[in-house]
């Protein structure tokens, strides 16, 4: 007789429900798994969590934390409070947990101090800035884990690097990517009829970012100029329309510079294979790019995903928009930049997730 295996998945933020979707659906393909999703309510915008249980085809929640916002003290800890008791109920062999968000770091810290098995999904992502918050949440979540899936070569080296037992580590490739692939089809069938036959689509929403006022001002100047030339289309994060109200910016709404409400996974990933470049400072928009062979411009000085700028059609321009309108104007009228999808970024990387925790020994 199988020994039942109960697994808590904890996610938290957009990027994560994309991510746990196809290892659920992996996991269910054993009799003697049980699983149970925990939804932190990290963000609890519609349009940023809610719609993806519908468009990922992921269960309701059985347990839903809503911790809501908060600095990032407060919603650790009040993630950490409320998820010990969950632990403390469900009784988990092994919990997962995905990425690099606040949910990331507050389960790993929960399960540690009560000596529960981590997985950690994405291991091993660095950009080498502890200025950034994910990165201390990567950094601390891959000390603390039991078993690390890393994405990509360079996530599985920095893990060596930093001292993780190689037995602990293996390459599973790219989930997000198996998610993208299986709903491609969709989200193409969905494409808006009134999209120009040009445009750039925009994201941004890093604190580092947005809570800059002067920089903020500087973005949306140079985003602007670019549409004289370009139409731009940009879904705004809920904290970047917030800071910019703060900030007194006077957004437009029509016109070449279009701005809107957030919009659903699917729609976005419809306008990412039809936009003509995509500027953002996302890290999952940069591996989607990749696979879908669309130009990126990335305003960050680094990422932790460096094979979306080696491999990839992932550009850094850094926080200077006279880069940034350099390199538009380099995808406009110069060659198209050829890239490689990198290894393991085939649509099955949750098939590989799922055997190594079936394997795992807890």
């Amino acid at each position: 007789m199988l020994k039942l295996m109960r697994i808590i998945h904890v996610v938290g933020a957009r990027p994560n429900f994309i991510k746990a979707a196809p290892v659920l659906r992996a996991l269910d393909c054993f009799p003697q798994m049980s699983q149970i999703l925990v939804h932190t309510g990290q963000h609890y915008d519609w349009n940023m969590s809610d719609v993806l249980f519908q468009e990922l085809g992921i269960p309701k929640p059985e347990v839903n934390l809503q911790v809501g916002s908060g600095s990032h003290a407060q919603q650790t800890a009040a993630i950490m409070v409320r998820f010990e008791s969950v632990v403390l109920e469900n009784k988990p062999d092994m919990v997962l947990v995905y990425g690099d968000v606040n949910s990331t770091v507050a389960a790993t810290l929960v399960c540690a101090k009560m000596s529960v098995s981590v997985t950690h999904v994405e291991a091993g992502l660095r950009s080498f800035d502890r200025t950034m918050p994910e990165e201390i949440n990567r950094v601390v979540t891959d000390q603390l884990a039991d078993l690390l899936l890393t994405p990509s070569n360079d996530a599985t080296e920095n893990l060596l690097r930093e001292g993780v037992p190689e037995g602990k580590i293996k390459l599973v490739g790219n989930v997000m990517i198996d998610t993208l692939a299986r709903l491609l089809p969709t989200a193409t069938g969905q494409l808006r009829a009134d999209l120009p036959s040009r445009y750039a689509l925009v994201t941004l929403h890093r604190s580092a970012n947005v809570d800059d006022l002067e920089f903020l001002r500087e973005f949306l100047g140079a985003l602007e100029q670019i549409s004289r030339e370009l139409p731009i289309i940009f879904p705004l994060h809920p904290r970047t329309k917030q800071r910019a109200t703060e900030f007194g910016f006077d957004l437009p709404r029509d016109g070449p510079l279009h701005l809107s409400a957030p919009v659903s996974y699917l729609e976005f990933l419809a306008l990412q294979t039809r936009a003509t470049l995509v500027i953002t400072d996302s890290g999952g928009v940069q591996e989607e790019t990749t696979y879908l062979g669309v130009p990126c411009l990335t305003v960050r000085e680094n990422t932790e995903r460096p094979v979306t700028t080696t491999l990839g059609t992932n550009v850094l321009v850094g926080r200077s928009m006279e880069r940034l309108l350099i390199e538009v104007d380099r995808v406009l009228t110069g060659p198209r930049r050829l890239r490689t999808v990198p290894p393991l970024w085939d649509g099955h990387a949750a098939e590989r997730v799922a055997e190594a925790v079936i394997n795992w020994k807890y």
